[in-house]
């Protein structure tokens, strides 16, 4: 029987997000063996999670019959002692994506404008097109952002501009000084969101948070995941740091549970704050390679 169910418009044109295929189905269909795959498409660690992060998961396990701390109070005071910012400047999610749709929540809606990059992360499209807002799709420059560009493309209708650098999918950075005229250049009533997922990698970032901690630019969040140079993209976290007016207190409480699924999950990211054996690892490999790829 056919269903009758009255749809969301707004899914009939909502782009698909294709994630990659398992290892072991991969592995399955070619006849090869697991251990011999490397999955390039989701960008994983493959030194994993540090031991004390899976020394935390192991301590916790018997505790599973219990609800989290829906707040994660004493996540988000080592994670705010390791930024330098207080614990109000921070929200947290089940993963970046997670983050993304929390802005959609707030300030996208049909009649508004988002501005992104070609090439950009799949999910500023998904969840643009989700609310119903209206994509800005400002064509790259060698395969990353032309942040002068998307100054040019902000309308008066402009709610949210994504900017994730270094990009993903393309692994491009954006020149220091285009990322500090856009952020001095952008509307006040316009979100600037800059996704740092990959900030940790590299050896001379950007620094932005001074901007946070002295809350001069309410308009600016900043993304950033234990999912990567953490090695714990199988927990799902993501966080962003921003003013503590935006979306403010009430909404950052409401929403902070459903990201603190698990206290298995609270545990595992608070105790790879303080030991990053993996993450320095990570980032040591990472600009090696870099280098070898210059030469």
């Amino acid at each position: 029987m056919p269903s009758h169910l009255s749809l969301n418009p707004a899914l009939q044109h909502l782009p698909v997000y294709q994630p990659g295929r398992p290892i072991e189905e991969v592995a399955r269909e070619l006849g090869l063996a697991a251990d011999s795959i490397i999955k390039l498409a989701s960008n994983e660690n493959p030194l994993g999670p540090s031991p004390a992060a899976l020394a935390a998961m192991e301590k916790v396990l018997k505790h599973l019959h219990l609800y989290p701390d829906g707040n994660a109070f004493y996540l988000k005071q080592k994670l705010a002692q390791k930024l330098g910012v207080g614990p109000e400047h921070l929200i947290l999610g089940n993963g970046s994506n997670e983050i993304i749709e929390f802005v959609g929540h707030a300030l996208m809606q049909p009649g508004t404008d988002v501005v992104a990059s070609q090439y950009c992360f799949a999910v500023y499209p998904i969840v643009t097109h989700l609310f119903g807002a209206n994509l800005i799709t400002v064509p790259a420059q060698h395969y990353g952002h032309d942040l002068p560009a998307m100054l040019k493309a902000v309308t008066p209708k402009t709610k949210v501009m994504f900017v994730a650098n270094p990009n993903n999918p393309t692994g491009t950075l954006a020149l220091r000084g285009d990322v500090v005229q856009i952020i001095a250049e952008v509307p006040d009533d316009l979100l600037l969101v800059m996704d740092e997922a990959y900030i940790d990698f590299l050896e001379e970032p950007v620094d932005l948070l001074p901007l946070i901690r002295a809350n001069s630019k309410p308009n600016l969040l900043l993304m950033r995941t234990f999912s990567k140079i953490f090695g714990l993209a199988g927990l799902r976290l993501g966080y962003g740091i921003g003013h503590p007016e935006w979306p403010g207190p009430e909404q950052i409480t409401r929403w902070a549970w459903t990201a603190c699924r698990t206290r298995f999950a609270q545990l595992a990211w608070s105790s790879s704050l303080p030991t990053r054996t993996s993450s320095s690892s990570a980032s040591a490999t990472a600009s090696a390679s870099l280098r070898k790829c210059k030469n």
